[in-house]
């Protein structure tokens, strides 16, 4: 079906599935549920309280929460006012709070806890627009603008008896191209810019990507990245919410293992970074398994991989001896794979960064299926993605059958179509250089379209390392092939206008201490542990084994074991655990040059 607005299909789908479960969510040490007929008359009771605050259609309102079902009951109370929510990632600090806030013009804002209020009232007195505060799990403070998410409620239920058609007329006129939200891009470098995104542009990515895989109302999704990111927003929100779907909240991104057990879900939207650290646990636990386990796990994923060549061109797999090969693996091991993450998935979406084309192809060879996107906020954000009948691995797919994708003179990836920002909020200059006269949209990333049409992104533009020597280095894939072994977490590969390549590399601890324990390594301090010799040997030789294939130019030459993982805590990663390069580079400047004072009196 189609609808002009957001909210008209949040409350159509309300009315379609009233007794069906909406939303879970983890209280008490157990998932409760709440159907679309509840989640209606909670939503309808916030939306008439915004309009009792005064809030019309246009007006920004301030989202500054945790993911958890009142996020998602608020998203779309505003939006049923045809007022525009902005939302706020939780992790950002005050000053950060107030340039979004100011910068968007907001009117109200409304924020999950006492942790979250503190953060505004520190700037307060310097919110120029803002007029209303609204806490969802009230504390102790108290103050003039100050509400409670219950007395919003209760304003809303009395508001609404006054004026009963009321937000019914608001939710119809909102037009597609009125704004539904205004989201603020990271800004790794400089302010952030306010990305304005309008019903239109959602609902046409909504309704390509629905064309492109097959997802019905029976899913159960396990949702669990922020909601304040475009990704999470579209996929576990508002195309779930399309399709009837059941959204499960994970607790938080560390609980996701547990989650997944307890929800059984059929789809999760995910980033790399959770594939990564699945398939470093298997590795993990296959090296300190027995040597016959070992042997039967390789075999069950060669057989996987051969199944796979079948299912990659629409063909079945063979039947006589293969098939027994295969249902073989599948009971022995990949059922045991598969119920590590529910038992029940489809098949994953991946975005926000690039997967490994090799840990893709291990989870495809054991029949969890990862299908990987691309898209960017100002995109709404999915441009491309693969297909279930149709998939590459080291790809982002094709594209939607509505957005049209080019690759422009000097390798960057230009795209067109209806999920295109409306521009940058207050920000025109940056506008017309990301949006040509064309109407073409500059995502910042190089990438080339192959023989079959599947997008391959090779980097963002101004990631590109250019060596002293002038050679261009795209570090993502490589920092990619490091993530493979066992005993890295993380990487950050430097060397940009220097003479080789180097590394930063996040060991993984728990493969480190267990290969210490097995030679007999003795050690006081974390310290102690990565500088040894026989520690140092083994990151070289790791790094030297998945970088076999690499290009001279491109190789590692040093490197230096980091005892900090880089986190959201601390800076080093976005929301969407992307690493901030200029952050990390900063932060380690010392150990960087060092690295590269020793290897010119090697000649590295």
């Amino acid at each position: 079906m189609k609808y002009s607005n957001l909210a008209l299909m949040f409350h159509n789908t309300c009315k379609t599935y009233p007794d069906k479960t909406g939303l879970m969510f983890k209280k008490g040490g157990s998932y409760q549920s709440i159907t679309y007929r509840e989640i209606h008359e909670i939503v309808s009771k916030l939306a008439n309280g915004l309009a009792s605050l005064g809030v019309q259609k246009g007006d920004k309102v301030v989202l500054l929460s945790e993911n958890r079902v009142e996020w998602a009951w608020t998203d779309y109370a505003i939006l049923s006012n045809g007022a525009v929510t902005v939302p706020i990632y939780p992790t950002l600090l005050a000053p950060h709070i107030k340039f979004i806030t100011n910068n968007s013009d907001a009117k109200v804002v409304i924020v999950s806890n006492e942790h979250q209020l503190s953060k505004v009232l520190e700037v307060l007195d310097e919110l120029k627009t803002v007029e209303q505060l609204v806490i969802i799990e009230p504390g102790e403070t108290k103050h003039d603008k100050l509400i409670t998410f219950q007395e919003l409620q209760e304003k809303g239920a009395a508001y609404q008896k006054e004026h009963p058609e009321e937000i019914e007329q608001r939710i119809q006129a909102v037009e597609p191209e009125d704004l539904a939200t205004i989201i603020y891009t990271s800004g790794t470098t400089g302010e952030p810019k306010g990305v304005m995104l309008t019903h239109k542009n959602f609902l046409s990515n909504i309704e390509a990507s629905l064309r492109a895989l097959p997802i019905t109302p029976d899913e159960i999704f396990l949702s669990f990245l922020p909601l304040s990111h475009v990704f999470e927003r579209m996929v576990g929100h508002f195309l779930a919410t399309y399709q009837g779907c059941t959204i499960a909240y994970a607790e938080s991104i560390e609980t996701v293992p547990q989650n997944l057990l307890e929800v059984r879900p059929t789809l999760m939207a995910s980033v790399p970074r959770f594939f990564e650290k699945v398939y470093g646990r298997v590795m993990e636990s296959l090296e300190a398994g027995s040597a016959v386990k070992k042997s039967l796990f390789m075999w069950a994923i060669g057989v996987g991989k051969e199944a796979l060549r079948y299912k990659q061109n629409g063909k079945p797999i063979p039947g006589g001896l293969f098939a027994l090969k295969y249902k073989l693996a599948d009971k022995l091991v990949f059922s045991k794979l598969k119920e590590r993450v529910g038992g029940r998935i489809k098949f994953f979406v991946s975005g926000g960064a690039p997967l490994s084309k090799e840990i893709g192809e291990f989870f495809a060879s054991a029949d969890l299926l990862i299908l990987e996107g691309y898209g960017l906020t100002e995109t709404s954000p999915v441009i491309t993605v693969n297909r279930l009948e149709k998939y590459k691995f080291g790809s982002v797919g094709l594209p939607l059958d509505n957005v049209e994708v080019k690759i422009a003179e000097d390798g960057e990836i230009l795209c067109k179509g209806p999920n295109v920002m409306k521009g940058y909020y207050k920000n025109e200059a940056a506008t017309k250089e990301a949006i040509d006269e064309e109407g073409w949209f500059h995502t910042g990333d190089i990438g080339v379209i192959d023989e079959d049409g599947f997008l391959i992104i090779t980097d963002r533009k101004k990631n590109l390392i250019v060596t002293a020597g002038g050679k261009n280095v795209a570090p993502q894939p490589i920092e990619n092939l490091l993530i493979t072994s066992q005993y890295i977490e993380q990487a950050v590969v430097i060397g940009d206008k220097r003479k080789f390549i180097s590394a930063l590399i996040v060991p993984n601890m728990d493969a480190l201490k267990a290969f210490a324990q097995e030679r007999g390594i003795t050690y006081q301090s974390t310290r102690e542990l990565l500088d040894h010799p026989e520690v140092q040997k083994l990151y070289r030789q790791e790094i030297d084994n998945v970088s076999k294939d690499l290009a001279r130019y491109e190789t590692i030459k040093k490197f230096a074991l980091i005892e900090e993982p880089f986190t959201i805590e601390s800076g080093e990663l976005t929301p969407t655990l992307k690493v901030k390069r200029r952050i990390v580079e900063e932060r380690y400047k010392d150990i960087i040059d060092k690295m590269y004072e020793e290897g010119e009196k090697v000649g590295a």
